[in-house]
């Protein structure tokens, strides 16, 4: 085997707020950033960083897809918080090799395919009069697409569900109308069901909606059995965006073969990194599937999505959490690309991923390694119905 020409000295997970970054040294003195998507188990995924990092240590950081396979197929047990932190870790060893090579990341992928990325704004609101307001704003800040979308409000999970069948459809639809009538067709609508409906309610709202074109119906149903997307897909003419939840490359095949998506939404710091979600884009590449990369987190992870949006000919729409900036991203990362006014993200050219913690964030992730987490609004809370069982929202 040949010598390698560095090795990785530390692999370092470092928990800031609601984020959980890695940051990987070298005996070069390269260092790479990652991020991993687990949001809901976090504690659980800086825990496989760790055991991972045990692994690489001393390892040659430019074997990325040695590495994956590794790390990968070592265990019988995988999941979202193995999966997260894996990922972390391929984003910042593709971050090592763009510094090592002194070129972007999309470079050693085959080079750009664009100069740009078009971006979907998320809009918040517990009502409809102000999502409704949101999506006015996007639209008057240039933004062409607009997701984070929901028909059903992003209510209080403290508060019991309750509403007839019918009042549940009817006022969907009739919100959506209301996004479709305040801005014209001027900006594409990315409906965000978040897993709340049975196939056959899905069915009614999608046939519902039709009349207002949405760019696509994301997760109509919890994604946990692919039949019953296919069931969905089959019967109503608007596309079905899914895969936030997959962890593997081999999930997002299983359903491109069902016919049952039309835009695969691969998690980069869920999937595999920028590994696992190149080979999801080659997949659905091979059906004439677009790429939606899932990205709620930090700057971090929107510098990875970007190398994957750079590179792959079918990417579509790229989800930018501009919305959501407490505490300020700019306090977190460094070097984060800025949305043009026009609706677009600049692909960027700097070395590796293009971003860097700040020096405030590793000396606050590194203080809060080992310590209890806070309690937050990633607590386990989920809600219930009238009637006391749980409710998917």
């Amino acid at each position: 085997m040949a010598t390698p020409t560095m090795t990785i000295t530390s692999v370092e997970p470092l928990p800031v707020d609601r984020y959980l970054f890695v940051r990987i040294e070298t005996d070069s003195g390269l260092t790479g950033v990652g991020e991993s998507g687990a949001w809901g188990f976090l504690e659980a995924s800086q825990a496989a960083i760790e055991k991972f990092g045990r692994y690489l240590v001393g390892q040659d950081p430019l074997r990325i897809e040695h590495h994956f396979q590794y790390m990968y197929r070592f265990s019988h047990f995988r999941g979202s918080a193995i999966m997260g932190a894996l990922s972390a870790i391929d984003i910042a060893l593709w971050d090592i090799a763009g510094k090592h090579f002194g070129v972007p990341v999309h470079a050693l992928l085959g080079g750009r395919t664009r100069d740009r990325a078009r971006v979907y704004y998320h809009v918040f609101g517990s009502t409809t009069d102000e999502l409704v307001s949101g999506v006015r704003a996007a639209k008057a800040a240039g933004f062409t697409a607009v997701g984070h979308l929901t028909p059903f409000l992003d209510e209080e999970r403290g508060v019991p569900y309750f509403k007839t069948h019918v009042a549940k459809i009817r006022d969907a639809i009739a919100t959506v109308a209301r996004y479709r009538e305040a801005v014209g067709d001027d900006v594409d609508l990315c409906i965000e069901i978040h897993r709340r409906l049975t196939p056959t309610e899905a069915v009614q709202l999608g046939r519902g909606i039709e009349p207002y074109h949405p760019y696509f119906l994301e997760d109509p149903v919890t994604p946990d059995n692919f039949d019953e997307m296919v069931y969905v897909a089959q019967k109503i003419a608007i596309p079905i965006a899914t895969g936030e939840r997959f962890t593997s490359p081999w999930d997002f095949a299983m359903l491109l073969r069902r016919d049952a998506v039309q835009y695969v939404r691969p998690d980069v710091c869920m999937v595999g990194g920028i590994t696992g979600a190149k080979k999801v884009a080659a997949l659905a590449e091979a059906q004439h599937v677009g790429v939606v990369p899932h990205n709620p987190l930090s700057p971090v992870s929107t510098a990875a999505c970007l190398q994957i949006a750079a590179c792959i000919p079918n990417f579509a729409l790229q989800e930018f959490p501009l919305g959501e900036d407490v505490p300020p991203k700019s306090e977190i990362v460094a070097g984060a690309v800025r949305h043009d006014g026009a609706g677009y993200l600049p692909i960027p050219d700097a070395p590796g991923i293009g971003v860097e913690l700040t020096p405030a964030a590793i000396a606050a992730g590194r203080a809060a390694r080992g310590a209890p987490p806070p309690p937050g609004p990633r607590e386990v809370r989920t809600r219930l119905h009238a009637d006391g069982s749980v409710v998917d929202q």
